[in-house]
């Protein structure tokens, strides 16, 4: 059976800029009068590695308290918005149109739509009425990764039929006035809006072919990573112990991962990787016993974006095809499980 190559790659921010400077000033005014601990908690803002990320709304729009309705409603405008830009991007870099799209997987877990987000585009997009629809909820930061294995498999199994995938995620949305934790302001510095999509398809070759995929889930690890619900929104679950649980963990959970593909930590020329901030980066050059800075375009893409979730790691993805993809690469990125996703990628010169 053939497997599926990728044929084309876009990412989309959108406009509204914001300079981790700024976000900190106004973090202090919102929180420093009502939190006593966030004089300590200011310095996650300069370690991060951020210079820069991009948000939906205006920048004054954060600084107001709001409900499940109003983020709800920027998150169906912002998202689609996003949705069709990278989409449409993809198309027009692989001599597409939407019409030709037979499968659209999309990966979203930073809000609600129903109809999801491919079903309200359709038209924009050009859609077939017998497109098949893929929404995806929940893998977080894994999405990425996990969806281009969802949408890889997906081609595979129709050779010749064309696969999108999109990955977007508005972060942003989920900043929270009133909880006075740790773990939001971590979330305040870290987290931007973006999206990337992907074409896929099997049969023709390709420069880049999905080789293999994999994950691995850790038991009794759900107060990681994830999401609260309440009235006022999704509240982030985020415990500080990730780079430590990364260097620890991950190697062995790769190794594993990369054995069932029959493959091992010696056949990898590149590793891509979810950069969920500075920390994180340097856990996972630890973690795959690499040299200090060699995650180089996972440094790049934090500082230009900041930590979008799931698309963040297609964004480095898209940068390294940029400098040029050795032959075997493996995308890596963890997220809400606790989980560990893997694709690796077979490049031809």
């Amino acid at each position: 059976m053939p497997t599926a190559a990728l044929v084309s790659l876009a990412t989309s921010v959108p406009p509204n800029v914001f300079l981790q400077k700024d976000v900190l000033a106004a973090a202090w005014d919102v929180f420093g009068p009502r939190f006593p601990e966030f004089s300590t908690f200011s310095s996650l803002f300069a370690n991060t590695g951020i210079i820069k990320r991009h948000g939906v709304k205006p920048f004054e729009w954060y600084l107001e308290p709001r409900g499940w309705p109003e983020r709800t409603e920027a998150f169906l405008e912002g998202a689609e918005a996003l949705f069709v830009d990278a989409a449409q991007k993809a198309l027009s870099s692989a001599d597409l149109a939407g019409g030709d799209i037979d499968t659209v997987v999309t990966v979203s877990s930073t809000g609600i739509a129903t109809p999801s987000l491919e079903a309200r585009v359709a038209r924009a997009m050009g859609f077939r009425s017998d497109v098949m629809r893929v929404p995806v909820f929940g893998l977080g930061c894994a999405g990425g990764v996990s969806g281009l294995s969802i949408a890889a498999r997906l081609a595979k199994a129709r050779p010749g039929t064309n696969v999108l995938l999109v990955a977007i995620e508005l972060c942003s949305l989920a900043l929270r006035h009133d909880e006075l934790t740790k773990a939001n302001i971590v979330a305040i510095s870290l987290f931007g809006d973006g999206a990337a999509a992907i074409i896929l398809r099997a049969g023709d070759g390709g420069a880049t072919e999905i080789e293999d995929a994999g994950e691995h889930l850790w038991p009794d690890t759900l107060g990681i990573m994830g999401w609260s619900v309440d009235p006022e929104g999704f509240g982030v679950i985020f415990q500080r112990t990730i780079p430590t649980f990364v260097t620890d963990h991950l190697n062995p959970a790769v190794v594993q991962i990369l054995a069932r593909m029959r493959l091992s930590m010696a056949d990898i020329d590149r590793f891509i990787c979810h950069p969920g901030g500075t920390k994180v980066i340097d856990a996972l050059e630890t973690a795959f016993a690499l040299g200090q800075g060699t995650l180089d375009c996972e440094r790049q893409v934090i500082a230009d974006f900041g930590n979008m979730s799931s698309p963040t790691v297609l964004f480095v993805l898209e940068q390294a095809r940029a400098k040029g993809l050795p032959a075997r690469s493996l995308l890596t990125a963890l997220g809400p499980g606790f989980t560990a996703s893997c694709v690796a990628l077979r490049h031809a010169a």
